[in-house]
């Protein structure tokens, strides 16, 4: 580790630390208003801090490990559709969600169901709410943060190890909220925002620095398949050129097509429908399910938003942040891509690590699942594994068929595999072997370009960190005020502010100890950010139907508030166990039309006499922001633009 470096680094993340919770400490955590204070920052927070903190607790190494690994994989390009779709999310949700938030009053999202529906749909959406963010958003936050510093100083005893640092992580982000709250979060937000944007744009600078030095023949060695490049024109060509050569081809003739990586273009938003990812009918419908359930229904998104001190300062904040969406993927996304061009070596080698220690730890006859990579760049060994998966399952050696393209391969020896698992259930399979590790792609980036230059890579290392700790600590905060508001105070009844508040810190430790256990298991799964949008499947459908009804339907029935969600499990759960086939969104899209289908049938069969009341909180300036909707109006022409140039 180089000293400068070290000093510069840990000066840095203290010091945005320190400034968080000095600018905490006007909160009054002990009296009538300390929950507010702690849990909603005072109800006081101007655009500029609403808008970065935004930012800040969404784009973390989640973004960068995860996203930029998808980047680096097939999906190239067409991954930032969560970034700019979410653009135009975030305008809607600043007209059509926050005004009716504000109006009410609300601690928590799971507290606008009860006055629209019951108590039952409240806890509904606020049990699984707070598993989620424990389970899956804030251990996946802990394991992609220590596996970017684990991978960053791969030479480091104690530091390399992927364990060691998600506790280290968690203990330092649960120490930040425990003491500051909301409003140390978003002052702390309001630099690490800043800085994640500019330490995205100096590794996106020097990557195509590099790219422009790279000996030309060992770039066409990560060509897409269908691009005419040659050697000679990449050797002829600058930086950008050569990019565009690699991955869009001479004429852009490359277009995106299903297979492993680097079988098609890689810079289309649009991919076939039969994409087993992000197919172009995720655009129409399935991806913004998602996206609406994350930047509107999520509390520990919209947390930040309910502490604005006015509907138009949290309005201007959200445009605020739609635009700075539009940025990100070319900081995170287009990095990604070039990290495969530039170190595929590097990400193959990360992987036979990986493998290694798999079939290390394994008995003779134990089964592997592989990924396509696997079986191209090892197709002897991918050949034995799928003769011992096939021989398990009871199959007959002569159904053996050696002919296949490795993407069949990996589909025969996987499906293999699943077939003996769903017949013995107490049968642990080895693991999943990878051709490479795709979520090392940002890491190996800094590593390889960053890291040798001590006076820029202190930047960019506290910026990362300093990414991981916002968005955890957020986490933690929405989670903690989650099981506070809607579940304590509920059931015991309890008013006082001030022992509500030290509940709620309670909770950051004991929630900060489960999701530090959970996180390094995280790391037997091929991508973060799918693991996380997979389970987000389940509940985000039900609870994007109900919201709909909530805000639009006052005589729906107010048993649908748990019906709809209930249903959308039910309903996801059948598509996932018997058309595992359908892309995950268009299995969003099925499940939210199913629940709307019932609602609406349920609206129109047992109509409410009256039309339900909401609360309103008549404190809060609920005056429209002009100047955010023609904001608004621009990111919306700016993100169609961008899907123009990029179909």
């Amino acid at each position: 580790m180089n000293i400068l470096e070290a000093v510069l680094f840990i000066t840095a993340v203290i010091s945005v630390i320190a400034l968080g919770i000095w600018k905490s400490r006007s909160e009054e955590l002990k009296s009538k208003h300390a929950a507010s204070d702690y849990f909603l920052a005072g109800r006081g927070l101007s655009w500029w801090l609403v808008g970065f903190s935004l930012i800040a607790a969404n784009i973390s190494t989640e973004q960068f490990v995860g996203m930029s690994g998808g980047a680096a994989d097939r999906q190239g390009l067409a991954i930032a559709s969560w970034e700019w779709i979410a653009s135009i999310t975030l305008v809607i949700v600043a007209f059509w969600f926050l005004p009716k938030f504000l109006r009410t009053g609300i601690y928590t999202i799971p507290e606008f169901l009860e006055y629209r529906f019951d108590t039952v749909a409240r806890l509904a959406m606020s049990i699984p709410a707070v598993l989620t963010l424990v389970f899956v958003n804030t251990s996946t936050v802990i394991f992609s943060g220590a596996k970017f510093v684990s991978e960053y100083y791969a030479d480091v005893p104690i530091i390399n190890n992927l364990t060691a640092m998600c506790w280290a992580i968690a203990i330092l982000a649960a120490l930040y909220v425990f003491i500051g709250g909301l409003k140390a979060c978003a002052w702390t937000d309001l630099i690490w925002g800043s800085a994640l944007v500019i330490g995205g744009a100096i590794v996106m600078f020097m990557a195509f620095n590099y790219l422009g030095e790279k000996p030309a023949e060992e770039l066409i060695l990560t060509k897409v398949a269908n691009s005419e490049a040659t050697v000679q024109q990449i050797e002829q060509a600058g930086s950008l050129e050569r990019f565009m050569l690699l991955n869009d081809g001479v004429d852009g003739e490359a277009e995106a097509v299903v297979g492993k990586n680097a079988a098609g273009g890689k810079l289309h938003m649009v991919r076939p429908s039969d994409d087993p990812d992000i197919p172009w009918t995720a655009l129409l419908i399935g991806m913004w399910i998602p996206n609406f359930f994350y930047w509107g229904l999520n509390q520990f998104i919209v947390q930040r938003t309910l502490g604005s001190k006015s509907l138009a300062e949290g309005q201007r904040g959200i445009v605020f942040a739609a635009f700075l969406k539009l940025i990100i993927p070319f900081v995170v996304v287009i990095p990604g891509i070039m990290a495969f061009n530039l170190f595929s070596d590097d990400l193959r080698s990360t992987a036979d690590g990986a493998n290694t220690k798999i079939i290390a730890s394994a008995s003779t006859d134990a089964l592997f699942k592989v990924d396509e990579d696997y079986v191209s760049l090892n197709p002897e060994k991918a050949l034995e594994i799928y003769t011992t998966n096939l021989t398990a399952s009871g199959a007959k050696l002569e159904d053996l068929d050696t002919g296949l393209d490795s993407m069949e391969m990996a589909n025969r020896i996987n499906n293999a595999a699943a077939e003996v698992k769903a017949a013995n259930p107490d049968l642990v399979i080895a693991g999943t072997l990878k051709g490479y590790d795709y979520d090392a792609a940002f890491p190996v980036l800094v590593r390889n370009l960053i890291k040798p230059m001590p006076w820029i890579s202190w930047f960019v290392l506290a910026a990362l960190c300093g990414a991981v700790i916002s968005s955890l600590a957020s986490m933690l905060n929405s989670a903690s005020t989650l099981a506070t508001m809607d579940l304590y105070a509920k059931f015991t009844g309890e008013k006082d502010q001030a022992k509500l508040v030290a509940v709620g810190r309670t909770l950051v430790i004991v929630f900060v100890l489960l999701a530090a256990s959970f996180a390094p298991k995280l790391d037997a799964f091929r991508s973060i950010f799918a693991y996380i949008q997979e389970f987000q499947g389940f509940i985000s459908p039900g609870i994007l139907a109900v919201f709909v009804f909530g805000f639009f339907s006052p005589k729906t029935p107010r048993y649908f508030g748990v019906v709809g969600i209930v249903t959308s499990v039910v309903v996801y759960g059948a598509l996932l166990l018997f058309a595992s086939e359908i892309a995950f969104l268009n299995r969003m899209a099925i499940t939210v039309g199913i629940v709307l289908l019932t609602g609406l049938t349920l609206t129109i069969l047992k109509p409410l006499d009256k039309p339900v009341e909401m609360p309103v909180n008549e404190e809060m300036d609920l005056k429209t922001s002009p100047f955010a909707k023609a904001a608004g109006v621009g990111v919306v022409i700016l993100t169609i633009s961008l899907y123009i140039v990029f179909w």
